[in-house]
């Protein structure tokens, strides 16, 4: 089944109580979020929300500035990590957990593996980032298994590029991070470690950067991996396996044995696509029901990403998100959407993974994006019923976070940081003290997390969403062939099956607006049913409005603003 509906988890903040949020403050200031948080009740409403996957974002063990040498953990000079918690995507130990999200340090992983036991028993899947691309500058693993060849373990520095190197080295210069030089920096005297990097010969950034003094907006506090391309010229050396295939490989099992159901993988795109056909292949072999998600954004890729490379899902964020976007926030056309489906992923829709929040968008009820939660209303209702693919929800999303402020490292950017301790108040409410029943949200919170619940579940009990066709519209009622029919703000299609029929319409105007809807004789025919003949139509998501359709001269209709119909056919 590829209806899969992702609901996704920063887990530092997910259950996170407290209430200080002092801008960079430190994890005992601010506090932070344990695996243990995320407990009976918590599972229990994210599977009551109708989702499928839990994608736990943030598990693997990061830079950071938090003192955890007591429990063996080498601490990470503060010139190489971007805020005080750290980037989760600045992967320090592939075969750990973040020391941060225990309770007991030293009992970090069997917490870890209770999470997964529970959210399995919730009748849930687990997802989990896997960051392939890049590591933290002082990555070192304290805790790999027993013969595991650590990264970097067996380089030759003093080449730029070998296939036998994890790394790309530039000899004879020295790294120099852009935070080494900044007085302004909160941790510098606070902190025992700076001066403990010690980078020389320097490494090639994870961005793919050649400099040994990266730029303060680039990615400075991670290296890029080695997969065999000589990123100095170009060529490409395969043959035999590079080192670091290998290597990801066992990270990969290592995870799977653990019983994760899938990994949302990062910046998969920067990687070859000859690696994740070698690797995904190998590791579907012993776990064939494990899923693949692919951070990307160049359509160009999608194919080769999917039929070559073996993901089972890419982000639709290049096309659709940032159609549904412009829309949302009143600059778009639904003419965009039509063009997504016919010119970028059509005929693989059910391979894109659709969302309008993640930990790297903007929040949609920020002043950044459209202040008004309200406002996704049809575009989500479209994202999760255009085509058979899955969809994501980021926490908080259904309540209405906000995003307002800084909180450190991350600006004032209507994004939900990832770099620093925090609380996120609106979602206190909803967590209540470990509760998770939202006794504590406003009446308005209540009815938006209720529109999202309906509409994952009309999705899991939809035979037409699930497996359905789709068929546009648009072509059949723009251009003035249908009265009141504005098709840069409204779009409609149908999703079939044999057993169900559905018309659905998503208006995106901020007016309310009267219109007829027509469905041609070719998709009359798609669906099986007699243009001449009259049928019943009734809403079976938000309203229950009833209204009449006969076949050849379409339906007429009000729409409310920024709204959704789904409309099952009956005869």
């Amino acid at each position: 089944m590829d209806k899969l509906i992702i609901y996704q988890i920063f887990t530092r903040l997910f259950g996170n109580q407290n209430t200080t949020n002092r801008p960079n403050g430190t994890r005992d200031e601010n506090g932070v979020g344990k695996f243990n948080d995320i407990n009976e009740r918590a599972l229990q409403a994210i599977r009551d929300l109708g989702a499928s996957h839990v994608w736990y974002t943030g598990v693997l063990e990061h830079a950071t500035q938090t003192d955890y040498s007591a429990f063996g953990i080498q601490p990470d000079d503060p010139a190489v990590v971007k805020g005080r918690a750290g980037s989760p995507y600045a992967v320090k130990d592939y075969f750990d957990v973040d020391p941060d999200l225990a309770v007991s340090v030293p009992d970090r992983m069997t917490e870890f593996e209770d999470l997964v036991q529970r959210t399995h028993a919730h009748g849930l899947k687990v997802v989990i980032d896997f960051v392939p691309n890049h590591v933290a500058r002082q990555y070192k693993s304290d805790v790999k298994p027993a013969g595991v060849i650590d990264l970097g373990e067996q380089e030759d520095p003093s080449v730029r590029f070998s296939p036998n190197n994890n790394f790309y080295y530039l000899p004879g210069e020295t790294f120099i991070s852009p935070e080494s030089a900044d007085d302004s920096v909160t941790a510098r005297d606070e902190s025992v470690y700076w001066g403990t990097l010690n980078e020389c010969p320097a490494k090639v950034t994870g961005s793919g950067s050649i400099t040994a003094t990266p730029d303060v907006n680039d990615w400075y506090e991670t290296v890029k991996l080695n997969y065999g391309i000589n990123v100095f010229d170009g060529s490409r050396h395969f043959q035999p396996t590079p080192a670091t295939w290998q290597q990801m490989l066992d990270i990969l099992l290592f995870w799977a044995d653990k019983g994760v159901d899938g990994f949302r993988c990062d910046m998969a795109q920067m990687v070859p696509v000859e690696f994740w056909q070698w690797a995904i292949g190998r590791v579907k072999q012993r776990y064939p029901r494990l899923i693949f998600i692919a951070e990307i954004y160049e359509p160009g890729l999608y194919r080769p990403f999917i039929f070559q490379g073996g993901f089972d899902y890419l982000y639709d964020k290049v096309g659709l998100y940032d159609a549904l976007r412009r829309l949302m926030e009143g600059q778009g056309s639904c003419y965009e959407l039509t063009r997504v489906w016919q010119q970028e992923s059509g005929d693989f829709a059910q391979h894109m993974l659709r969302f309008l929040e993640t930990h790297d968008e903007q929040r949609i009820n920020s002043r950044f994006f459209t202040n008004d939660p309200w406002a996704a209303v049809p575009a989500m209702t479209l994202a999760a019923t255009m085509h058979t693919g899955p969809f994501l929800l980021y926490f908080g999303q259904e309540i209405g976070v906000r995003a307002d402020g800084s909180e450190g490292f991350s600006g004032d950017d209507g994004r939900t940081t990832i770099f620093d301790y925090w609380g996120l108040t609106d979602w206190q409410n909803w967590v209540n003290k470990g509760r998770y029943d939202g006794a504590k949200l406003n009446d308005d919170q209540r009815r938006l997390r209720a529109f999202y619940q309906r509409l994952n579940h009309l999705v899991n009990g939809s035979d037409a969403i699930q497996n359905g066709f789709f068929y546009d519209l648009q072509y059949a009622n723009d251009n003035g062939q249908s009265a009141g029919y504005d098709a840069h703000q409204v779009f409609s299609y149908l999703r079939y099956t044999d057993r169900q029929k559905l018309l659905i319409i998503c208006n995106f105007s901020r007016q309310e607006t009267s219109i007829t809807v027509r469905i041609p004789h070719h998709a009359f025919g798609a669906m099986g049913l007699d243009p001449a003949k009259a049928y019943q139509l009734t809403d079976i998501f938000m309203t229950n409005t009833q209204l009449e359709m006969v076949g050849h001269t379409g339906v007429s209709l009000g729409l409310s603003s920024r709204s959704a119909l789904v409309l099952e056919i009956k005869s």
